[in-house]
């Protein structure tokens, strides 16, 4: 057994799982968010908390319980071996966990194990700098790193193979940089980056446009010099370029949404997936996915279990160029 095998089978068994099979998925409903409070996976939850209860597709509330671990492992291995069955649980997931289950992260499951129930929205991947850099467009930090790799330091939240490494690493290589040359930082999270890039101690940060907009507004000193999506974002980042339009093709959409065990019946699977398509069709789910800093996406069913399965495979390829460890589906 590996070392992260041991780590996952370890933290399951001390988690406990209070989910349970009800008659009806919709009551005592609970969001599992697979980390510590706060984040992205804690927003998930929240959001989908207030939208079901605002609109009043569930009587009570629903509960948000928090189950950190391996950045997802642990949760999605305790639901599967665990509670498979509990169709009142659903579990946040992102496209981060999508690169891990590519990357065998997750431990002996795969994609294949789980029901993929919803997306509910998605952020995408952008390209930060201080506010007082000299780099002004994403040709001139392309244009530096060309000419001295050493001489610019990209930093974000996660070691080699994470989505914000990967980020750094398909840039450097739209830009004809040999990613394996790229002086790369790595923070706890994205916050903590972000910090560092005001601070002088990394010159550019590749994080999300959404998370990196709201610092904005929160009084941080950056500039986002381009988005990772092959149009420009709407709302208030409708005048930032995406990388494409400079000249680098590199799109990375960071999907949010939710998954159920394995042995969910397809009734139950049904209401779920009924409810979401109903919710997200509302202008008043709009308004709080918009507040939250999300873009639409609206997937469920069929659809997201395709999208899913998609990106993963593409994951393990780019894993592959890259020389990181892939685990193949079953």
């Amino acid at each position: 057994m590996s070392i992260a095998s041991k780590f996952i089978a370890a933290a399951v068994s001390a988690v406990a799982f209070t989910a349970t099979a009800t008659a009806n998925p919709l009551d005592k409903t609970e969001c599992i968010a697979p980390a510590k409070p706060g984040g992205g996976f804690d927003l998930t939850c929240k959001l989908v908390q207030s939208a079901l209860q605002d609109g009043k597709f569930i009587a009570d509330p629903m509960r948000v319980t928090y189950m950190p671990g391996g950045i997802g492992a642990v949760a999605y291995n305790t639901v599967i071996a665990q509670k498979p069955d509990a169709a009142n649980a659903i579990v946040a997931f992102s496209g981060g966990s999508l690169l891990n289950l590519a990357q065998g992260k997750f431990g002996r499951y795969t994609e294949n194990d789980v029901r993929w129930l919803a997306a509910i929205g998605t952020d995408y991947g952008a390209v930060v700098v201080a506010e007082n850099s000299p780099y002004k467009t994403l040709k001139d930090v392309m244009a530096a790193m060309k000419a001295d790799p050493t001489k610019v330091v990209l930093g974000a939240g996660g070691t080699v193979g994470s989505q914000d490494w990967m980020k750094a690493a398909l840039t450097a290589r739209a830009g004809g940089v040999n990613p394996k040359t790229m002086r790369y930082v790595a923070f706890e999270g994205g916050g903590e980056a972000l910090t560092a890039l005001q601070g002088g101690h990394i010159h550019v940060f590749t994080g999300d446009a959404a998370e990196a907009q709201q610092q904005i507004k929160a009084g941080a000193k950056v500039r986002i010099l381009a988005v990772m999506n092959d149009k420009r974002l709407s709302g208030d980042m409708a005048s930032i370029p995406t990388a494409t339009e400079q000249g680098f093709d590199v799109d990375w959409p960071i999907v949010r949404g939710f998954y159920v065990g394995p042995k969910v019946s397809d009734a139950d699977y049904k209401v779920w997936a009924d409810t979401f398509t109903k919710l997200m069709a509302t202008p008043a789910y709009d308004k709080l996915r918009s507040e939250r800093g999300l873009f639409p996406m609206a997937l469920t069913g069929a659809p997201l279990d395709a999208y899913v399965k998609k990106q993963v495979a593409g994951y393990r390829k780019l894993a592959e160029e890259f020389g990181l460890n892939v685990v193949p589906a079953k």
